[in-house]
């Protein structure tokens, strides 16, 4: 016997094998199946241990403002107008002018932050520079971080399709005023201070420019 037949023959037989091993496992299914019996009504159907849920909250807004309040479903309205806003990526984007447009205004820089403030806060922001530059004063600011950002509150205009978004900021800095003889006359360049500002963003939602314009300023 060759040693091709040889193995043709060791093939089959594992062949075999497996099938009855398969067949004692699986079982096998031959003639007529009955048909599954209808549920019981008079039992309770067993409970699932999972439930899928369809529609659910939005995360990326609840996560920040309170479920079905009005400034969520301002918030939904923007998403509507404009698919790709993200609440916390605004956030984010909010937490790094507020240090931007502070320090600036700090330092009399009012050209750095001009594309991010509405008419109106550019004029008080300006107003309040020229003041402190015809007194002689100047501001020495040290930037030190935020504790906290919250989203306060939200519109959406749907006629003009602007949204404006209020923020609550907790900063630390130290912050000192000199006069023309460079004395200190208020504050301090080691006391930290802790700064509360509300401030209020707006932008048309769904234009090309992605920039929010800060448009009211309080504490």
């Amino acid at each position: 016997m060759n040693s091709s037949l040889i193995q043709l023959l060791v093939l089959a037989g594992i062949a075999v094998f497996l099938i009855l091993k398969l067949r004692s496992v699986l079982g096998s299914r031959e003639g007529f199946e009955k048909p599954p019996l209808p549920l019981d009504p008079a039992r309770p159907t067993p409970k699932r241990d999972f439930e899928v849920i369809e529609g659910g909250p939005d995360r990326d807004i609840t996560d920040h403002i309170a479920e079905n309040t009005a400034a969520a479903k301002a918030l939904a309205a923007m998403k509507t107008a404009e698919p790709d806003f993200n609440v916390g990526e605004f956030l984010r984007g909010a937490r790094g002018a507020y240090e931007m447009i502070l320090m600036a205004f700090e330092r009399g820089d009012i050209d750095q932050i001009r594309p991010f403030l509405a008419d109106e806060v550019e004029a008080s922001f300006t107003q309040a520079i020229n003041a402190r530059e015809r007194n002689g004063m100047t501001v020495e600011a040290n930037f030190l971080g935020i504790r906290e950002v919250t989203l306060a509150d939200a519109e959406f205009d749907s006629t003009s399709r602007t949204g404006e978004i209020t923020v609550r900021f907790v900063g630390e800095l130290t912050s000192a005023v000199r006069n023309k003889a460079g004395e200190i006359i208020e504050g301090s360049t080691s006391e930290v201070k802790r700064q509360r500002d509300s401030w209020t963003f707006a932008r048309r939602m769904g234009v090309q420019d992605p920039n929010w314009q800060l448009v009211a300023t309080g504490d």
